[in-house]
């Protein structure tokens, strides 16, 4: 069947009907149902008339006990709430047909109750009357109390912050920039915020900047990064930041950055990248000096045979009696003379074009093996016995060969200047190299005086020495170089005497 549709009409005449059934008891009863506490007053003489029940258990007073009562009777003993003030709030009502005020009245029990109340003019039949309706915002009030004390709060605190706060949007533009973050920008106080924040850094900076806003970050996903800015007086700053993607309903959509300032940082960390290219470049060069005299030694041996064997071709030469066999054995000895004297130069050189080389795969052993010859050399010089003891097994680490080659040679010219103070008999060092768990060993013993407990402690510092004209710049500059790969360096007692000073440096495994 099909149901029938009541029309428009029918409606009206439905809610006619409802109207004339609810009687004066019935919106009585829906009065007394209200939460909202209700008091109303006669728009005339203001006097109470009465009041729901919600109003009554607030105020602790019985309907009887509030209908005499005035404004100082039922309200908190203050002027801004003295009865005059009540009477002007509620005739404006009269005057308006509603007037708001913030009241605070006073319960039965002392309690003081701080309340938003509405009044409003009604009509009645037979007169006009004031309805008052409040509700206790003391809860509401201590939360605003609280927000702006604690706004109060982080505004003081971050007054003199060193972090700036920014919203940023896609294009860069800013949405919102911290007093501190204006500091960081250059943005004095009374000057306007710069519309765009990466038009303030410097291009290479701006397009990472921007690339990193373009992404909406999920799950608050925070990424660092660093630019460089240009503040309006021209001065270049570097600013280490964090961003991250947020959305705040009806408030803030954007890239949150937090941003500080770190141009000392990045000053002393180029400070620090300059003084050890200096650094690298004393150690690639410490030990030409002593190589030198070495080789200069070494060289004046084939240079005078060379001298001596041309000499004696050429008086041979100058005879009337020339014997051709022994002119072409001087020359053939000078010959031989001038390939020594080519290895030892090539030698030099072949360590000398790997000066500015880069960290690279190397065998440690080989590199030991490298730096042989000048071992050799300083020792012959001083007479001091050489045993070398590389380890049988390869020892893969990564590292810039030429300075691992420099620890090397600077702890071994070490030890033979500490033997060279003692008798030709007892004039000995050993160098060795092993696998210890996942680390290259190399080690250089002397059999010297040792070392007082006291000193070892203060061996690699700059500039300690247990030597008399020493500056103790090489021990300082071993541990620089060892600690950039990734390495460690000490000196330990030798048995049964001397000194091992020892580093290690990292394996890696080698597939080949």
């Amino acid at each position: 069947m099909p149901i029938d549709t009541p029309s428009p009409a029918d409606r009206a005449d439905g809610a006619r009907e409802m109207h004339a059934a609810f009687e004066l008891e019935d919106f009585k009863r829906m009065m007394d149902a209200l939460t909202m506490c209700i008091i109303l007053h006669d728009a005339e003489s203001k006097s109470i008339l009465w009041a729901n029940p919600s109003a009554c258990s607030v105020l602790g007073f019985t309907l009887e006990e509030l209908l005499p009562l005035k404004a100082p009777d039922m309200s908190r003993h203050s002027h801004e709430y003295r009865r005059e003030i009540g009477r002007q709030w509620l005739h404006g009502a009269v005057l308006h047909g509603s007037n708001v005020i913030e009241w605070c009245y006073r319960a039965k029990n002392g309690e003081e109750i701080l309340s938003e109340a509405t009044a409003t003019l009604v009509k009645l039949a037979h007169q006009d009357v004031i309805m008052v309706q409040f509700r206790d915002i003391a809860r509401e009030e201590q939360i605003k109390r609280e927000m702006k004390r604690l706004e109060s709060r982080l505004k003081e605190f971050m007054q003199d912050s060193d972090e700036g706060v920014a919203v940023l949007r896609g294009d860069g533009g800013i949405e919102y920039v911290s007093d501190a973050g204006r500091k960081l920008l250059g943005v004095r106080p009374g000057q306007q915020t710069p519309a765009s924040f990466s038009d303030l850094c410097e291009p290479a900076s701006r397009d990472e900047l921007l690339e990193l806003l373009t992404l909406a970050l999920p799950d608050a996903i925070s990424f660092p990064i660093r630019y460089q800015i240009v503040l309006k007086n021209g001065q270049r700053r570097w600013h280490q930041a964090s961003c991250r993607y947020i959305e705040i309903e009806n408030d803030l959509k954007g890239h949150l950055l937090h941003f500080r300032d770190v141009t000392d940082q990045v000053e002393a960390e180029d400070a620090r990248r300059r003084n050890q290219a200096a650094l690298e470049y004393l150690a690639r060069h410490n030990a030409m000096g002593e190589m030198a005299t070495a080789i200069a030694h070494e060289l004046s041996q084939p240079l005078a045979a060379i001298r001596n064997f041309l000499e004696g071709a050429m008086l041979r030469l100058n005879s009337e009696d020339i014997e051709r066999e022994s002119v072409l054995w001087g020359l053939g000895n000078a010959g031989r003379q001038v390939d020594h004297a080519a290895a030892i130069i090539k030698s030099v050189r072949e360590y000398v074009v790997k000066l500015e080389q880069t960290e690279t795969l190397v065998n440690l052993n080989e590199t030991l093996n490298e730096v042989r010859y000048f071992i050799e050399l300083k020792a012959a010089e001083s007479q001091v016995r050489l045993e070398l003891a590389p380890s049988a097994d390869k020892l893969m680490v990564s590292c810039e060969k030429v300075l691992i080659g420099q620890v090397i040679l600077n702890l071994a010219f070490n030890a033979i200047e500490e033997m060279s103070r003692f008798p030709v008999a007892l004039r000995s060092i050993r160098i060795s190299s092993e696998q210890a768990g996942n680390t290259a060993l190399v080690r250089v013993t002397d059999h010297g005086g040792g070392l007082e407990a006291g000193h070892r402690e203060r061996l690699f510092d700059g500039f300690f020495s247990s030597k008399v004209s020493g500056n103790g710049i090489g021990l300082a500059l071993c541990k620089n170089i060892i600690a950039r790969h990734r390495g460690d360096i000490w000196a330990q007692p030798a048995e049964p005497r001397g000194t091992s000073f020892c580093f290690a440096l990292p394996l890696v495994k080698n597939d080949n």
